[in-house]
């Protein structure tokens, strides 16, 4: 009911190595505990952005038959995740030598650089394959940056406290599954993409059985169902923030990981097939 379709780990002689480098990167960083501020998980969107582009360019077929199990689901985010920590860690050293004012600023230009480039090759592609289409990715952007604005600001006049002290990464978080929600929803209603996710095909089958369906299609309750369980999330760890902010922003941003992911893939998987 939860994993997506397609999900497959790759062979062993391909897994083992990747675990390896990622169990070693995970070592370093937590023995050099670098700052974890609103700033740091807001310079890793990038590369969450990074994990979704690169699983797109293995769908579309773009990369060579060698290194195609290193960027299937879930393996591209362990992929990731072993360049984004080793983006980390050279940032934490350059910092610690002076040589560098901030570690996220660091790390934000790294994935940004990273996320360009391929996002780029992947619109390319889609380009010259004649499937290029941005009306519905750039309209999912502008309905999701809308809902995330209503939300929040719903939850700023109600519990003024929460949004404070969750601030950015909390904002973050709600945009990030609302972008999952509004992409899911146009691709249901408007373009008929087969949902891959069991339990969120189960709730958009059961809005089409709703009466609203006929007048405004049955992604509209996916949407609230992702924007309202983002929000408790958000409220239930405004007391974990204000006691251990460093652990709280990292497992937020873990949480909006899980839906900025996803809400990118769709977007972009839409403007290029």
């Amino acid at each position: 009911m939860v994993l997506p379709e397609g999900f497959a780990l790759p062979p062993l002689f391909y897994l083992v190595p990747l675990v390896l480098v990622l169990a070693g990167v995970v070592a370093l960083l937590w023995a050099l505990e670098p700052p974890i501020t609103d700033e740091t998980v807001i310079a890793f969107a990038p590369w969450m952005m990074l994990g979704s582009t690169l699983h797109v360019l293995y769908k579309i077929d773009a990369f060579p038959s060698t290194l195609e199990p290193l960027f299937g689901s879930p393996t591209v985010y362990l992929t990731t995740a072993v360049v984004a920590g080793a983006t980390w860690i050279i940032g934490s050293f350059l910092y610690a030598a002076g040589l560098q004012r901030s570690i996220a600023r660091f790390v934000g230009i790294g994935g940004t650089g990273f996320v360009s480039v391929f996002a780029m090759f992947a619109l390319y592609l889609g380009w010259e394959a004649g499937t290029f289409s941005p009306f519905w990715p750039v309209i999912s952007v502008v309905v999701a940056g809308v809902v995330t604005a209503i939300a929040w600001i719903a939850l700023s006049l109600w519990f003024t406290e929460v949004a404070a002290i969750t601030s950015l990464t909390g904002v973050f978080v709600v945009f990030s599954h609302s972008l999952d929600g509004v992409t899911t929803a146009i691709g249901w209603d408007r373009i008929g993409v087969h949902e891959q996710v069991p339990a969120s095909r189960v709730i958009l089958e059961f809005s089409e059985m709703l009466p609203t369906a006929d007048y405004i299609g049955a992604g509209w309750l996916f949407v609230l169902v992702k924007v309202a369980l983002a929000l408790a999330v958000v409220g239930l760890f405004t007391d974990y923030v204000r006691e251990e902010p460093r652990q709280a922003r990292l497992l937020l941003g873990l949480v909006a990981a899980v839906g900025l992911g996803p809400g990118v893939h769709n977007v972009l998987l839409f403007a290029v097939t």
